[in-house]
């Protein structure tokens, strides 16, 4: 497999969800704002999307992926598949007791979830019933995740890599259909998570199909292979459920904070996601299956090879990615979202917890790289223990820093945690030996360190400059902006090209596989 060419795959759809994701996010900030059925239903949204990254993504493709690509190697796709269909028909009971229990009991989940929201009940009793609507969303993201981890393991990345956009065009069409209702209606957006998901879900049982899967649902036994996967991903859950505590922690927290606290966050974090999908996610997910088969065979060599041209890869286009958010935050925000519903005070808000999460961006990334060496040699723990480390000192941060800079704090929280969790990932696999940075991911380092102190300035410069621009019409805002990210990424990449980090032949050299 070639870690860049599949990574470009994962990147390029990738890009395309968060294109189109982008496209709902402002028709949402133009229609809802930031007010209170923005909050409500972005609560409604996370929650379905929180337990998915904890069973579905993190936990189950860590065990998941090792084992179905060792039967694939060594047992062939016959018993690959009746695997696959065993693990299917468990998840999908387990997912659907999951789903009968939260339906019931959601009201008291959300006394947990978002205790501010008590405080206005209408507030509470909308994102109850928002929430309810949006949950059935978790039973198909998960069997969605699994199909992605089977057509992953084959080096068939696009339908999972594709699959958001389904998602982001359901509520970009609920948003354009019933504009005039949306604001005083958000159930209308949970109906279109709900119905986003089960379209998800057929695209990626078509795309097993054309693979040579047509699952089938069996009655659900407890097999050895079935056992082995519950074992793996037993330590990935409470591992994935580190980070994911950590995220409700931050919505605990934020209901508590003023109206507006858990929209703000939501709207920086989106931003923080494109890089993070685009780079981390997109080479995790390509790394995974690749280290697995190498370790698998024995060549150590090869693995370290990987790795490192895996960090090099993420961290030459996410360092700059981070420099950028945060120099032009303020405008991006302004550009992407202030109209309608979106005042200035919001853009002004938001854009102070952009710059926060910026700071943890090459973290966030370098956690998607770091945890597949574990996972690839079914070490699911030790990422467990350093998650709940992280997760233990988000949280006294997030409790230290939310009084005297508010929502700008949880974000700074969750910047810093991960900055520990990914430096504990990288001293635990160089201590055994798993990761040593060799000389050409160095040299990329400092030469790239040079280029993105020059796109800085150059930034910097240009913020400045562009500022009347930002003053007037929407047009001129598109016009600056983009004018901003084309000076940047010029910039940027003429300084590798310059200091001879990414020459044109060199990529193509790498696109090949040499």
């Amino acid at each position: 497999m070639n870690l860049l060419r599949a990574s470009a795959t994962i990147g390029a759809f990738t890009m395309g969800s968060r294109v189109t994701g982008f496209v709902r996010d402002m028709l949402m900030a133009n229609f809802l704002g930031a007010g209170m059925a923005a909050d409500a239903f972005f609560v409604a949204f996370k929650l379905p999307n929180l337990f998915r990254r904890l069973f579905a993504e993190g936990a189950f493709s860590a065990g998941f992926v090792p084992i179905f690509s060792n039967l694939l190697t060594r047992e062939g796709r016959v018993a690959a598949q009746e695997f696959t269909e065993q693990a299917l028909s468990v998840l999908a009971v387990t997912l659907l007791v999951l789903l009968a229990v939260f339906e019931l009991a959601m009201p008291w989940f959300m006394y947990v979830l978002a205790p501010g929201f008590a405080n206005d009940p209408v507030k509470f009793d909308l994102t109850v019933e928002l929430t309810r609507i949006t949950f059935p969303y978790l039973l198909c993201i998960s069997l969605v995740s699994l199909m992605g981890g089977v057509l992953n393991s084959l080096g068939k990345f696009t339908a999972q890599a594709a699959a958001p956009v389904l998602l982001n065009l359901a509520l970009v069409g609920v948003l354009i259909i019933f504009r005039e209702h949306v604001a005083g209606n958000p159930h209308l957006l949970a109906w279109g998570v709900f119905a986003a998901g089960f379209l998800q879900l057929s695209g990626m049982t078509i795309a097993c199909w054309r693979a040579g899967f047509r699952l089938r649902l069996r009655w659900p036994r407890l097999t050895p292979r079935v056992r082995e996967l519950g074992r793996l991903m037993g330590p990935a859950v409470i591992g994935s459920g580190a980070a994911q505590i950590s995220i409700a922690v931050d919505i605990i927290i934020a209901s508590l904070l003023p109206t507006g606290a858990v929209s703000y966050l939501f709207y920086a974090d989106r931003l923080v996601q494109l890089p993070l999908g685009v780079v981390g996610v997109a080479v995790g997910t390509a790394l995974l299956p690749l280290l697995s088969r190498q370790v698998g065979a024995g060549d150590d060599k090869g693995a370290m090879h990987s790795l490192n041209r895996g960090m090099e890869l993420v961290l030459l286009l996410s360092v700059p990615a981070a420099v950028a958010l945060a120099l032009c935050a303020q405008p991006i925000i302004q550009v992407l979202f202030e109209r309608g519903e979106f005042t200035a005070q919001a853009t002004r808000a938001t854009a102070a917890a952009l710059v926060a999460f910026s700071a943890g961006l090459p973290a966030f990334v370098l956690v998607k790289v770091l945890a597949p060496p574990f996972f690839a040699r079914k070490d699911t723990r030790t990422p467990v223990i350093i998650s709940v480390a992280a997760l233990t000192l988000n949280i006294v941060l997030n409790l230290i820093l939310m009084v005297p800079l508010q929502h700008v704090g949880l974000a700074l929280a969750t910047a810093l945690s991960a900055w520990v969790n990914a430096g504990a990932l990288a001293l635990v696999l160089h201590r055994r030996g798993q990761l040593a940075l060799d000389l050409k991911l160095r040299r990329s380092m400092l030469r790239g360190a040079v280029a993105v102190l020059a796109m800085a300035a150059a930034l910097a410069v240009a913020v400045r400059g562009f500022a009347p621009l930002f003053e007037g019409s929407i047009m001129a805002q598109g016009l600056a902006l983009a004018c901003l990210v084309a000076a940047g990424g010029a910039v940027y990449g003429l300084g590798l090209q310059l200091l001879g980090v990414a020459t044109i032949g060199g990529l193509k050299q790498l696109a090949r596989g040499r």
